[in-house]
């Protein structure tokens, strides 16, 4: 009885807490599992505390075989995730090794992190969640919408990741 209660009582104070400090929720070395949409890779991704835990930064790599259409090859990442302002609102700076830049606005709701990309006339618009399933994996969807449909999302990378374990 009492661990229900004091169970309730954290979940309600993990809640409240500002979106900021409930990304700690996806802190650690993560590693892709299974299958999936477009195709095969081998991947994985840290998210790590820094400044004083001011930011989090991520970490991402992921290996793509070769197939008939194109050779191998391999995608690197790194985003700064940061609270923006007096309101404390969360922003994230993407980067990768292919010249792209994304900013995004992020939110958290319960299991669920969004990352929406700014809408920017005449390019593509990106989403990129994050969702925390009850077997521990995290899922992973990227979805892209068309520069004139900016809120018609597309899935693009569909995947799932296990925290590896601490040594």
């Amino acid at each position: 009885m009492w661990s229900i209660a004091l169970l309730s009582f954290l979940l309600a104070a993990q809640a409240e807490a500002p979106a900021f400090e409930r990304l700690s929720q996806l802190v650690g070395e993560w590693e892709g599992v299974g299958t999936g949409v477009p195709g095969e890779a081998k991947g994985g991704f840290t998210i790590a505390f820094d400044l004083q835990k001011q930011i989090l930064v991520r970490r991402n790599w992921a290996e793509y075989p070769a197939t008939a259409q194109r050779k191998a090859f391999r995608h690197d990442d790194l985003m700064v995730m940061h609270r923006e302002g007096a309101a404390g609102a969360v922003r994230a700076e993407y980067f990768d090794n292919e010249g792209h830049v994304i900013r995004y606005g992020v939110s958290v709701s319960g299991d669920r992190v969004v990352f929406l990309g700014e809408a920017v006339a005449g390019q593509p618009r990106f989403r990129f969640t994050y969702v925390m399933r009850e077997d521990g994996e995290l899922g992973i969807e990227f979805e892209i919408a068309a520069p004139n449909e900016q809120e018609n999302f597309k899935p693009y990378i569909q995947a799932r990741a296990r925290r590896k374990a601490q040594r």
